[in-house]
């Protein structure tokens, strides 16, 4: 892999935190640990959901940052320590890869559809031409592989290999997801994953539109 770098689990769930609250809620990043792992054990858009502890995280993000994947950094007259990513300078990435392998990072092995459309909620794709252009880099380098169909999977999938164990690559045995609250699982996770870009759309949209009322010295409130 270039370059050289390996994660460990909960490096992997951290990085892929910062990463996704960088891009989706800007005016609270850089993030405290508090955040940190309340955005490591939240239950949306996490496989699987952890219940990890506040030592866990805090080592995790030493960790990261003798990799050189993220710094501490103390914002105004912040008395808290406070962590950024620094992931596009080391792997020498641009933030929409970055925000691809964040999304392998937080649920695991996902179709080119799949990814697509959740990855949406950080960073804009657009086309399916740009994600290949996006994806094929990272294959290249070794930081992203196909995973063939088969394993109990019908379509071709892509993982990430900055923490190669992090999920397992074949189906678990037991047959079909359970319905919860007389929804079947995958319609479920659709609508989660629809809801989720919908709000970051949102947020993005409010963030233009304040900077435009400022520009024009106006304001949004009344």
């Amino acid at each position: 892999m270039d370059p050289d770098i390996r994660l460990e689990p909960v490096e992997a769930r951290a990085l892929g935190v910062l990463v996704e609250k960088a891009l989706t809620t800007p005016e609270q990043y850089p993030l405290t640990l508090n955040a940190a792992v309340n955005g490591a054990n939240q239950k949306s858009n996490r496989d699987p959901v952890l219940e990890l502890s506040d030592d866990a995280v805090s080592e995790a993000l030493d960790g990261l940052i003798g990799k050189e994947l993220a710094r501490k950094v103390f914002p105004g007259n912040s008395r808290v320590d406070k962590y950024c990513h620094t992931g596009t300078s080391t792997l020498k990435i641009e933030i929409a890869q970055l925000a691809l392998l964040a999304e392998l990072m937080l649920r695991g092995p996902q179709t080119v559809a799949e990814l697509r459309t959740r990855v949406e909620r950080m960073v804009d794709i657009g086309s399916q031409e740009r994600l290949a252009e996006l994806l094929e880099p990272l294959m290249q380098r070794g930081m992203v592989q196909r995973l063939p169909s088969g394993r109990g999977f019908r379509a071709e999938r892509l993982a990430q290999l900055l923490c190669p164990d992090l999920h397992p690559l074949d189906a678990p045995t037991g047959g079909a997801a359970p319905a919860l609250d007389g929804m079947p699982a995958p319609t479920r996770a659709a609508l989660a994953d629809r809801v989720d870009t919908l709000e970051a759309t949102v947020r993005r949209l409010e963030q233009q539109l304040r900077s435009l009322a400022e520009k024009l010295g106006e304001s949004l409130e009344g």
